[in-house]
């Protein structure tokens, strides 16, 4: 089955059902050491998430590493522009999880990015990035701590597909052609729109299929969640694109109304119970003029959809949601792009889960990874309903590599979360015990330590961050 590795003889196979891993207690798990410092950021967090299982299970647990390759370590193995080998992908398939360390973006041989290749090839459609603030971390915001949400970034369409035209090609002047000339005159709500003869192309796709899994996920984290983080937010810039974002928006509605009707309750009503409850003998109509304050200027047809929208609400959910019972339910609301980027900054702990498509996402996580102290303190998942990679967020810094100096936080709590989705919580919560306290204590490593008041001296290693890490577990 392999050509240049082979499987430890210790251990069995986690597998996937109905796209939730089913693990036993000695999984086979593949690891990608990473390029660059990925020399050093691997061994620190491997010996933090062996400590942990130890200490948590006492044997009864075990992770049986499967060193598998890609990046330049792949091709020192493989050959030239073999950054991502057979080999790998058929491990990572048959074993169903992997964690990686970050990988260099190839020059040459054919592939953009091994990350984007890696979702691609096992439709890992949901990109989940944890953003917490562990007390001590530097950070330039004012109330960090207050920062606790998770990102669900769609993988797999929006501009990730990317479809795309070079201005001034064949295709790409064929395409507006059509466009400017056929499609567009023929659509009247584009009226006399154009698009300017030396741009370049590029499609957004957004689908059902999609958009729905990825809030179907969301939705399942929140439920696994404390009461007073049950909340996912639909994030979308469907003021301006209402036939992909608005729609990301309308279907992620579709999956909370309706495959978890009995767990969640939307915004919008919420306030039409809340009324209710605040006033058993309020109308119809008076209650739609609470939720939509603009109700008296609208025409006649606006404010009868408007009721409308009440009575079925009130139909439909009042025994179930009523009477205070949607304060228990996940509560699944939605944002303008734009507006939840300041909403993170100013009331960040109003928010827990976001759901996003891709581009959007790609912003917001790495804005919320700033609060909360940088992309080494930043782990990444990307998740399908038949495989899941962990990964450090960071690039591979190879200046820094062999030198046991980087923060191997980013691997590590990408390892947490790995541990998490197995469902061994019991070491992951050990992990970030540890990791708070260490960060507490100011053992930090250089890219910590120097931004701290004052600053740490001398700061320590990569491997010293792990063992303290360890040391603190309690």
């Amino acid at each position: 089955m392999y050509d240049k590795i082979t499987p430890p003889t210790v251990g069995e196979k986690i597998r996937f059902e109905n796209g939730q891993p089913i693990v036993p207690d000695n999984p086979i798990v593949p690891f990608i050491r990473g390029d660059g410092t990925g020399i050093d950021l691997w061994p620190a967090s491997q010996r933090v998430l062996d400590a942990a299982i130890e200490q948590a299970y006492g044997g009864q647990r075990k992770i049986s590493w499967f060193k598998v390759y890609a990046g330049d370590e792949a091709c020192e193995v493989y050959g030239t522009y073999q950054y991502l080998p057979e080999d790998t992908l058929t491990a990572i398939r048959e074993y169903g999880m992997a964690i990686k360390g970050p990988l260099t973006t190839p020059v040459g041989g054919g592939i953009r990015s091994l990350n984007v290749a890696l979702r691609q090839i096992f439709d890992l459609y949901a990109c989940v990035r944890p953003c917490k603030y562990y007390n001590g971390t530097p950070s330039p915001h004012k109330s960090p701590e207050k920062l606790d949400v998770i990102i669900y970034r769609e993988n797999t369409e929006d501009i990730y597909l990317g479809i795309e035209w070079k201005q001034g090609t064949p295709g790409c002047d064929q395409l507006i052609d059509f466009l400017n000339n056929q499609l567009i005159p023929e659509t009247p709500e584009l009226k006399n729109k154009q698009i300017r003869l030396d741009s370049g192309i590029s499609i957004k796709p957004i689908s059902i299929t999609g958009s729905q899994r990825l809030v179907r996920r969301a939705i399942q984290n929140a439920l696994r969640l404390p009461k007073n983080k049950q909340a996912v937010t639909l994030v979308h810039k469907g003021n301006i694109m209402k036939y992909t974002e608005g729609a990301f928006r309308d279907w992620g509605y579709a999956v909370a109304t309706g495959e978890f009707r009995a767990e969640c309750v939307t915004e919008r009503e919420s306030w039409i119970l809340s009324n209710q409850e605040n006033n058993p003998d309020l109308s119809i109509e008076d209650n739609a003029k609470l939720i939509d304050p603009g109700y008296d200027s609208y025409p006649a047809e606006k404010r009868e959809a408007i009721c409308q929208e009440v009575r079925e609400v009130l139909e439909a959910i009042w025994d179930s949601h009523g009477n205070g019972q949607w304060k228990e339910k996940v509560m699944v609301n939605d944002r303008i792009a734009d507006n939840i980027f300041q909403q993170i900054q100013i009331r960040p702990d109003e928010y827990s889960i976001l759901a996003t498509m891709n581009l959007n996402g790609d912003y917001l996580s790495d804005a919320a990874a700033a609060i909360a102290g940088g992309l080494g303190m930043a782990p990444g998942a990307n998740i399908g309903d038949n495989a899941a990679i962990f990964e450090a967020t960071h690039g591979t810094a190879p200046k820094y590599a062999g030198l046991d100096q980087v923060n191997p936080g980013s691997v590590i709590l990408s390892g947490v979360m790995m541990l998490e989705f197995m469902g061994w919580q019991e070491a992951a919560d050990l992990i970030k015990t540890g990791l708070a306290k260490s960060i507490e204590q100011r053992e930090v490593t250089y890219d910590l330590a120097r931004q701290m008041e004052p600053p740490v001296n001398p700061p320590l290693k990569c491997s010293e961050f792990a063992s303290a890490i360890i040391k603190n577990f309690g």
